[in-house]
């Protein structure tokens, strides 16, 4: 029997530990169809919090746990949810948490994150040193917080000495699968993978990210000049001149933009132009050649290696997936 521990705490997002048990209980009933000897309740799933007493999910909904952490004496697997706010969870989680997850993980037991349940499990100090993903939307902080952390972006799911990662609770099913294709049942995981319409192929979050724009800084005059390269973005022709138009020299541009936004001028200008060729690709008919020019570009091979260097996606894949207008002309 794998037996599979969900820890809840409060604001806790409920969705994540809900289609956690769903997909190991039909796991549980399709197994022995597959495997010969395998008994219906092979995956066995609990919902545990520290206490034992219910909590409430964020946005309200209450969670009754089977028992608490203390009584749980072995687990396979430790799931941690996602939490919102993602720093919250972390101000009032009792070390006795933290130091349950480390104590089991000594004793061989797998642990995942799902999304922001990554901050929970970097709380522990499991991840130093090692590779893991969160959601877009938390990077910032999340290196913030846990420098010595590896952490992989645009991945979708990490694993690293048995530590897992997913980006999303949308790729909880994703996590799920890859833990049962970890214990060898890999004909369970394709057959869930198909019925359930996972996605394997997504390899990263790219397409779903949104340049956050780096203004976190005191240098004023760095400040100035990401307004002005916002709104001039498809108008630039070469960076230095940007450095001429503000009186700097080139190379103490480049050093001082780079110390206060983390990118070099050049990268902060092509993920300019491509967020706005991903709204046109998303709201407009226009073809690649027009967004090419309209956001600065005259080569459109160029321009579309460039798109997909930075998304993972050609403009036409990113158009199929994102676009919200009917009738679609890429050519």
């Amino acid at each position: 029997m794998i037996r599979i521990t969900l820890l809840a705490e409060q604001n806790c997002v409920l969705s994540g530990l809900a289609a956690s048990i769903e997909f190991f209980n039909l796991c549980s009933i399709f197994l022995p169809y597959l495997q010969e000897n395998v008994r219906e309740s092979h995956f066995h799933t609990e919902i545990v919090t520290e206490n034992g007493k219910v909590v409430s999910s964020f946005g309200g909904i209450p969670i009754q746990p089977t028992r608490s952490i203390h009584d749980v004496l072995e687990t396979d697997l430790i799931l941690i949810p996602s939490f919102q706010p993602t720093v919250e969870p972390l101000r009032s989680m009792s070390g006795k948490i933290l130091e349950w997850i480390r104590q089991h993980y000594q004793r061989r037991a797998k642990v995942a994150a799902i999304s922001a349940g990554a901050f929970v499990l970097a709380e522990t100090g499991l991840l130093n040193g090692k590779n893991a993903t969160t959601n877009w939307l938390f990077l910032r902080e999340f290196k913030s917080r846990y420098p010595e952390v590896r952490l992989k972006p645009q991945q979708i799911i990490t694993e690293d000495s048995g530590l897992m990662c997913t980006a999303s609770n949308n790729f909880t099913a994703d996590l799920c699968a890859y833990f049962i294709k970890q214990l060898g049942f890999n004909e369970l995981a394709a057959k869930f993978s198909k019925g359930m319409m996972l996605h394997p192929s997504w390899e990263n979050q790219s397409p779903w990210a949104i340049f956050e724009v780096q203004k976190n800084h005191n240098d004023r005059n760095v400040l100035q000049v990401q307004g002005w390269m916002e709104e001039n973005h498809a108008d630039i022709g070469y960076i230095d001149s940007v450095a001429e138009r503000f009186s700097m020299s080139p190379r103490h541009f480049k050093r001082r933009f780079k110390r206060a936004t983390g990118d070099s001028p050049l990268t902060y200008l092509q993920r300019l132009r491509v967020e706005a060729a991903k709204r046109r690709l998303e709201s407009t008919q226009d073809t690649i050649d027009e967004i090419t020019y309209l956001v600065g570009y005259e080569d459109t091979n160029s321009f579309r290696r460039l798109f997909k260097k930075h998304t993972g996606l050609s403009p036409r894949q990113y158009r199929t997936r994102f676009s919200n207008t009917n009738d679609v002309n890429l050519i």
